[in-house]
């Protein structure tokens, strides 16, 4: 499960594309300094956004932490970006969910399964899941655009 970690950490994050970013953040308890990989949901290039969501809903690690401490950094491919979290609310996450069900049908009935959320391929369905999945915007900060950077 460290796996994409470790490799982000020697450099080979470009690996992952668009996909997977990399997110540190700050143990609201501890103050220590923490790593996670997370899937991208939807990047925005123009916006310098990405979106993700929690597969563990609100009680997730890095999901509590960013709740405490919203200004952070990631890595996306191989580029660090400093960025504020944004907390989306649950009609934001339905119309995502939608979108990202019509792009990725199977791995969006995977992480319904997994979270215990019945979806029967519709996008109703779809829509009703993203309700109950707290997702996250991942905005960076002024000059930090990663519009016209490649991307592999």
């Amino acid at each position: 499960m460290r796996l994409p970690v470790l490799a982000y950490r020697v450099g080979l994050g470009s690996l992952f594309g668009k996909r997977l970013l990399l997110l540190h953040h700050t143990g609201r308890v501890s103050g220590r300094d923490r790593t996670t990989v997370l899937e991208v949901v939807s990047f925005d290039a123009v916006e310098a956004s990405w979106t993700v969501a929690s597969g563990f809903g609100p009680k997730a690690d890095w999901y509590r932490n960013l709740r405490a401490q919203p200004q952070t950094l990631i890595r996306f491919g191989s580029h660090p970006h400093p960025v504020t979290a944004r907390f989306l609310p649950a009609d934001d996450g339905a119309a995502i969910m939608a979108d990202y069900a019509r792009r990725h049908p199977r791995t969006a009935r995977r992480l319904c399964a997994f979270m215990g959320l019945p979806v029967d391929g519709s996008d109703e369905s779809f829509r009703a899941a993203g309700r109950a999945i707290p997702f996250v915007r991942l905005e960076a900060g002024a000059g930090h655009s990663p519009a016209g950077r490649r991307h592999r």
